[in-house]
């Protein structure tokens, strides 16, 4: 089974805290609270958290800050709790990054509407991507993405298709991921190509025999049962 979806509540108002505690556990969320950013920020380092509601107004340093310091480290979903009437707060928020936000005050039914929507929709997202440099390199390889050219240490250039420069461009700018067949497919090919998933496997395999030195035990891209790929090597960025 998989593990219930980790809440972290950051308010300064202890029964508020409580409430959405109470709530949430009912639900089957496992909940850990903060009153205030310094406590967040000292969670976070150690504690995996699935998502984070988090109150702007907090004496301190208050919510807004808290959320750009986070969005910076991570991509971890956040939905911000505003006063109703601070709509300037609410836009500030959502253009640091965060996913969502609910005005005081709420019900809590609305609240875990909101939670399961933003989980959903971050778990659905495509990863983050890498910013690279035109040559990069990864395990033996070096690869010219203006050129598309596969080069390997005895500089021998190894020809890719265009389905699998594709799939390998999105594997080494999100590298150590866990990328599903859906987000290969959204990333490599665009939704429109109606592939179908056994596409990406095909793929996945002709790729492998290309970079892997022995395609039968793939140690670059390796499958995470259930769901999906991970491309395991690290990825460096070659200068001029």
């Amino acid at each position: 089974m998989n593990e219930p979806a980790h809440i972290l509540v950051v308010d300064d108002h202890y029964d508020i805290r409580e409430l959405v505690k109470r709530h949430l556990q009912k639900y089957g969320y496992r909940v850990t609270c903060a009153e205030n950013a310094q406590a967040a920020r000292r969670l976070l380092d150690v504690q995996n958290i699935s998502l984070i509601v988090l109150d702007i107004m907090m004496p301190g340093e208050d919510g807004l800050s808290l959320c750009r310091y986070i969005r910076g480290h991570s991509d971890t979903p956040i939905i911000l709790l505003t006063a109703l009437g601070e709509e300037a707060d609410r836009v500030i928020g959502l253009e640091m990054g965060a996913d969502d936000y609910l005005c005081k005050p709420f019900g809590t039914r609305e609240l875990v509407a909101r939670i399961k929507t933003v989980l959903r929709r971050s778990n659905t997202m495509p990863a983050t991507e890498t910013s690279l440099s035109t040559n990069v390199k990864f395990d033996r390889w070096t690869l010219n993405t203006d050129l598309r050219e596969l080069t390997d240490e005895a500089h021998v250039t190894v020809p890719l298709s265009s389905a699998e420069f594709s799939l390998l461009n999105v594997f080494i700018t999100r590298p150590k991921r866990v990328l599903s067949r859906d987000q290969l497919l959204d990333l490599s090919q665009g939704r429109e190509s109606k592939a179908l998933d056994r596409s990406i496997d095909n793929q996945v395999s002709r790729l492998r025999q290309k970079i892997e030195h022995d395609p039968k035990n793939p140690q670059l891209i390796i499958t995470v049962w259930g769901d999906g790929y991970r491309f395991t090597s690290d990825v460096h960025n070659i200068t001029a």
